[in-house]
């Protein structure tokens, strides 16, 4: 059984360096950046200037030499002119109709990058401006609608003695990647290869839009993973885009191409987190019990489809939060605007619709009069409780044991919450401190069918040294995927770590496991890992095994009325932050965060505590910090200078526990970890302004214009006006 406990002084639970961590610190990785390939050309594209337009043609600037370039336009392109993803509705380059600032019209190749520089600017489009939609709410193009119905909502709502309302929104959000967009295409080989080398997510992604697009099959269309400096899963689909502008290139010149993304380029045209607007109408029993909610969630999902289908649903899924809630109904839409098209960010549509529920209980705590931890616990889902899409929870729900760790560390169950400010020493000159909460869950793996569709394969081989070799196509990019894949295998196996080594993520020599998102790549890969390893040891001197995933007999979904098992397990967590909030400039520092978490079991446990830091300093940046804005269509923080993401001297000091409530499917117990860390820190740390400043703030990021205008809108003028 995958879920099995693991024999002492195993691999499973240890702690011991990463393999590719000497190779980092010593600058002898190879990024996509650094590979060398002669003869290489360098590519890049012509791109819209504005939001809307009707592209009328290009034209060449007088005196420039256009032979000395390689150019591609959408008539030049062998296959179908669109990225294939979820929906075919994006071009590969625009023809006539434009939708988002930055979307390709042409490209272009030359040997050297003045050359590019000077060919990108004598191409110039000829345009007839158009009036972009930029407000989702008066969007008519809907991309995905979701509908989740448990139980009677509008008639338990119409009865209730007392209802709360509330509206939540939440901004864009740029992932901010260490290494920036890049690939390297190879035009065909002796065999008709096409090769796509890149940093990137899912070589398999990329590999179906490159068959799409090229009209050619899989076996011609090879791609191949570089070292990879960051995702958060901005490098799951615009390597897909980017992987085909290079390789149509590269066939157009007869030459490798080469396509790394400035910083500059990368800000202004790669997908960011989907904004959000959430309505929730909810009623409480007189005791504090949740009785109903209604929710509406609107996203905006920018010029295309993209991801915005999976990211709406889960976004829906967790609308009404870890809570026990017996009737439900939720609404959801992702709309069609004219900003840059927006895609998966860590956490994908939860932590919008996470930040949302949990503001509304700190809203109606207050309302009620019972404390905001204590509205919480009353209507925490348990073991054989069911979710919004009824799914019964059967095992693996350890948010019982995160609240006993998150309350002995804090005594957040205890702390006086926006009374007696003066008497608990809360303020401090000119600066007042405030503690918050949040609670909250995160679906691992794919949602309802979609592992089963996906059907994750993995090899275990042995190699004639004596060692084993795992071919999967889960990437590394940071997060610790092969220290934790190699040290299941090892386990499952019964020997050392360097025994295990791990294939590099290439189309041609490793099966489609599915991509590396949605925390699944722990709980699903490393569970095929596992009955691949122990089907290796059984049938004993075999030189090759190859296991699949299969979904556990009991797993139902409905995937039109969205009933059912939405994932195969869930992690639960509790945040609680401490902040600082400057009166004269309404400066927010975050000074303590601690996180109690149910991973099921902890593989490498410092990298998990290391994954729930990262994507908890991520959150408090979502919270506060990380403003994306745009102005006719275009984002204006397309600078580092501009576009702000918390540091290393930003970082409060952080406090994690980890709880282990093994999930009998996962491998040794796992679940996925990932994503989960992101749901809680922006409403943690909202609470906690609220907490220091009296005041009920509803959007993030919660700046400090946000902030004074929320105070005075609650207290006028007078700064010092007690509550």
């Amino acid at each position: 059984m995958p879920g099995s406990s693991p024999r002492p002084h195993s691999a499973v639970g240890s702690t011991a360096p990463r393999p590719d961590g000497p190779d980092k610190v010593t600058g002898r990785t190879r990024y996509v950046a650094d590979l060398r390939f002669d003869g290489a050309w360098y590519g890049g594209v012509v791109r819209s200037p504005i939001a809307r337009g009707t592209l009328l043609g290009i034209d060449v600037a007088p005196g420039f030499d256009a032979a000395q370039v390689a150019v591609v336009g959408p008539r030049d392109i062998p296959g179908c002119n669109v990225v294939a993803m979820i929906a075919d509705d994006q071009p590969l380059l625009a023809e006539r109709e434009l939708r988002h600032v930055g979307e390709p019209l042409l490209l272009v190749a030359a040997q050297d990058p003045v050359t590019l520089r000077a060919a990108l600017a004598a191409f110039r489009p000829r345009i007839e401006p158009g009036t972009p939609v930029l407000d989702p709410r008066v969007s008519t193009q809907v991309f995905k609608s979701v509908a989740i119905d448990k139980g009677d909502a509008p008639a338990a709502l119409a009865r209730a003695a007392r209802t709360f309302d509330g509206e939540y929104r939440t901004g864009t959000q740029e992932q901010l990647y260490v290494e920036t967009q890049g690939v390297i295409a190879l035009p065909p080989d002796a065999h008709g290869v096409v090769t796509v080398h890149g940093s990137l997510q899912c070589p398999y992604y990329v590999q179906k839009a490159l068959c799409t697009a090229l009209a050619l099959p899989p076996r011609k269309c090879r791609v191949v993973q570089a070292a990879t400096g960051g995702g958060f899963g901005g490098k799951e689909d615009y390597p897909s885009v980017l992987g085909c502008h290079a390789a149509l290139l590269a066939l157009r010149c007869g030459r490798p191409v080469r396509m790394i993304l400035d910083r500059h380029e990368d800000l202004l045209v790669t997908p960011k987190r989907h904004p959000s607007i959430v309505r929730i109408r909810s009623a409480f029993r007189g005791d504090g019990t949740l009785d109903a909610l209604d929710v509406d969630v609107l996203f905006d999902g920018g010029a295309f489809t993209t991801l915005s289908p999976v990211v709406l649903s889960r976004g829906c899924i967790h609308a009404t939060g870890p809570y026990r809630c017996e009737h439900v109904r939720i609404r959801g839409r992702a709309v069609a605007t004219n900003h840059v098209p927006y895609g998966a960010f860590r956490g994908f549509g939860a932590p919008q619709t996470c930040f949302a529920i949990e503001r509304h209980f700190d809203h109606v705590a207050h309302e009620l009069g019972i404390h905001p931890f204590e509205l919480r616990r009353r209507n925490l889902l348990r073991l054989g409780d069911t979710t919004a899409t009824s799914q019964v929870l059967r095992e693996s729900v350890g948010m019982p044991e995160v609240l006993e760790r998150i309350t002995a560390a804090t005594g957040i169950d205890r702390h006086p919450w926006r009374t007696a400010r003066e008497a608990t020493g809360r303020v401090r000159s000119r600066v007042r401190s405030g503690r918050g909460l949040a609670t909250f869950f995160h679906g691992a793996g794919f949602t309802g069918s979609g592992e089963a569709m996906l059907k994750a394969k993995v090899v275990v081989e042995s190699c004639a040294d004596g060692k084993v070799l795992v071919r999967c196509a889960a990437t590394e990019f940071g997060q610790g995927t092969i220290a934790m894949l190699r040290a299941i295998a090892a386990e499952a196996l019964g020997r050392p770590e360097d025994d295990v080594r791990m294939a590099t993520p290439d189309t041609q020599e490793v099966p489609d496991s599915g991509p590396t998102v949605a925390s699944r790549t722990c709980m699903i890969v490393g569970g095929v890992l596992v009955r691949a390893c122990r089907e290796f040891l059984a049938q004993g001197g075999v030189s090759r095994v190859e296991a699949t995933h299969e979904l556990p007999p009991d797993h139902h979904w409905d995937d039109a009325q969205y009933r059912g098992d939405a994932y195969p397990a869930y992690g639960w967590a509790a945040d609680v932050a401490d902040v600082e909030v400057d009166l004269d400039t309404f400066e927010v520092r975050v000074t303590r965060f601690w996180s109690a978490v149910d991973v099921g079991r902890a593989i490498r446990p410092q990298l998990v505590e290391g994954q729930i830091e990262g994507g908890s300093l991520q959150a408090i940046g979502f919270a506060h910090q990380e403003v994306v804005t745009a102005q006719d269509g275009r984002v204006r923080q397309d600078r580092l200078s501009t576009c702000i993401i918390p540091t290393a001297l930003d970082a409060p000091d952080f406090d994690v526990a980890l709880v282990e409530a093994p999930f009998s499917l996962g491998p040794f117990g796992a679940k996925g970890v990932g994503e989960l860390p992101m749901d809680g820190g922006a409403p943690a740390v909202l609470s906690a302004i609220e907490d220091a400043l009296g005041i009920h703030v509803t959007e993030v990021p919660a700046t400090p214009e946000r902030l004074l205008a929320a105070w005075r809108a609650t207290f006028g003028d007078d700064e010092d006006r007690p509550r």
